[in-house]
């Protein structure tokens, strides 16, 4: 089949599901199944190469972070803005921005691929450019132990043909150095009076962070409110932002190291830092939402790390709190690591709503930290609509996990502007 033939059908299927509101991923994986080679012909012509983005936390929100800014610097970007990581994903979002002829107008592909499936991805194209953010216990009964998910990064950092951008800080991810031979190696980083705030995984588990002494292209020396500032190279930079959640303000720093190695020389400062401090969090990544008046916040959790961040990033008093857990295939099925996280912060004012698949062993968890549950509701929608009902002179914030999540924008669809994923 030609590829003109194969672009229209692969666009009438996207038609069609999106009329239905089936997955964005559909049509990709329709296209997939009909040339396995669609992806690389597509991406084969673009001439800044690709970017490939990986690592447990931050994926999402620092894909679009990444983008925002080569646009500020004036690169045309494609990504796959729909949140799924999975090569179907990229399939799905080429068809919506290539012409009939397959043709994609861009400069530069920047891709977020979840750990398991880079690894298929890089195999075949082989990314100009890739990002390893971190390596967290997450999803261990899809990923195996964390050093099974730490080869997987490596496997994507040895395949990158330029150059390769790591967390200085994981040990983990900086040691994946040692694995490059031809690549320029650049690192993100933190001040160490910061270390203590976002800790590796051995740290979380009772390891001590080993310092370095590996110049960082980009450290974040200080943040508060929504101020950050961060050191390129020996320039201090100080600026606001619209990111919520401390941890997107450490993904800023890898944006930052990375857009910079793409761009060289030729990157305009002042663009990009006023480019990044209009940046706003992805779909469900501390974004808000306005219901009857008062601001609904979601907040992805899906390890202990970012469950740990997200508690911390956003001061509960005078807000109403619901946790939705789902142990959905995309979630992880092991919740175990519900343990791993303190909820005391959330003592004083209580959680108004417990929800999702996995709502009973969540209010479990909380009475051990001695949290007052007001109502446990397995089922998203009636929960969703209670907890509103309830508590409706109340700014609301939801911690949940990525499936819940979904459902949840879904059901929040029909009751305020909610930005499109796919």
């Amino acid at each position: 089949m030609s590829k003109p033939y194969i672009t229209i059908l692969g666009k009438a299927v996207r038609a069609a599901a999106r009329l239905r509101g089936n997955g964005s991923a559909l049509p990709g994986l329709v296209v997939e199944r009909i040339d396995p080679n669609f992806i690389k012909d597509t991406l084969a012509s673009l001439p800044r190469g690709i970017v490939v983005i990986s690592g447990t936390n931050g994926k999402t929100t620092t894909t679009k972070m990444v983008v925002e800014l080569l646009e500020s610097q004036g690169l045309r970007v494609f990504t796959n803005r729909s949140g799924s990581n999975f090569t179907r994903g990229i399939a799905a979002a080429l068809l919506g921005e290539i012409d009939i002829k397959g043709h994609l107008e861009a400069d530069i592909a920047v891709l977020e691929l979840d750990e398991a499936h880079a690894v298929t991805f890089v195999r075949t194209i082989p990314p100009t450019y890739s990002l390893i953010l971190n390596v967290m216990r997450d999803q261990l009964d899809r990923f195996g132990e964390i050093d099974a998910t730490a080869n997987l990064l490596r496997t994507i950092a040895v395949a990158t043909t330029d150059t390769v951008v790591l967390n200085r800080e994981d040990q983990r991810i900086a040691s994946l150095k040692e694995s490059l031979s031809n690549q320029q190696v650049r690192y993100f980083g933190l001040s160490d009076d910061l270390l203590a705030t976002f800790p590796s995984d051995d740290n979380l588990h009772g390891g001590t962070k080993l310092l370095n002494n590996l110049a960082g292209d980009v450290i974040l020396t200080k943040f508060a409110d929504d101020t950050a500032v961060f050191r390129i190279g020996k320039q201090e930079v100080t600026t606001p932002l619209k990111l919520t959640g401390i941890y997107n303000v450490y993904n800023a720093a890898a944006a930052l190291a990375l857009v910079l190695a793409i761009v060289g020389d030729t990157v305009n400062r002042k663009t990009l830092i006023a480019a990044l401090a209009e940046v706003t969090p992805a779909f469900g990544r501390g974004e808000t939402l306005t219901i009857d008046g008062q601001p609904l916040e979601l907040v992805l959790v899906k390890n202990p790390s970012g469950f740990r961040l997200g508690l911390q990033s956003f001061n509960p008093a005078g807000y109403a709190t619901m946790i939705a857990i789902n142990d959905n295939y995309a979630d992880g099925r092991d919740m175990s690591w519900l343990w791993d996280v303190e909820f005391d912060s959330l003592r004083a004012g209580g959680v108004a709503k417990v929800a999702g698949i996995r709502a009973y062993d969540m209010a479990l968890r909380l009475q051990y930290d001695e949290v007052p549950i007001a109502h446990v509701e397995k089922n998203l929608p009636k929960a969703l609509r209670r907890f509103i009902s309830e508590n409706t002179e109340l700014p609301k914030r939801i911690y949940c996990t990525y499936t819940a999540m979904l459902a949840l924008r879904r059901e929040l669809g029909k009751l305020t502007d909610v930005e499109p994923i796919g």
